[in-house]
C-alpha cells in the first residue's frame, strides 16, 4: 500500500510534534510540513448531534505532512 497524500500527527507537546518530521524520516518519505504546528481542543460529534470532548478536553498539538509531487 502506498503512503497517504496527507498525514496528520497528534501529540501532547509542541516539541513531540515538531520532532516527528525528523524522527519519522518524513522528508525521506517525500513529505513536507504543511502550515504550522498548533494546538486545539478536539471534540467528536456523534450521530445524534451530541458533542463530546476528546483527549479528556486537553489541548492537543497537530502537525500535518503532505506528500510532495502528488498529481491531482
Amino acid at each position: 500500500m502506498s503512503d497517504p497524500h496527507r498525514v496528520t500527527i497528534l501529540a501532547k507537546s509542541f516539541s513531540a510534534a515538531a520532532l516527528e518530521f525528523h524522527r519519522g524520516k518524513m522528508a525521506e518519505k517525500g513529505y513536507r510540513l504543511e502550515g504550522r504546528i498548533d494546538s486545539a481542543r478536539y471534540e467528536m460529534l456523534d450521530d445524534d448531534g451530541q458533542r463530546g470532548a476528546m483527549f479528556d478536553g486537553e489541548p492537543i498539538f497537530s502537525v500535518t505532512f503532505v506528500k510532495e509531487g502528488r498529481e491531482g
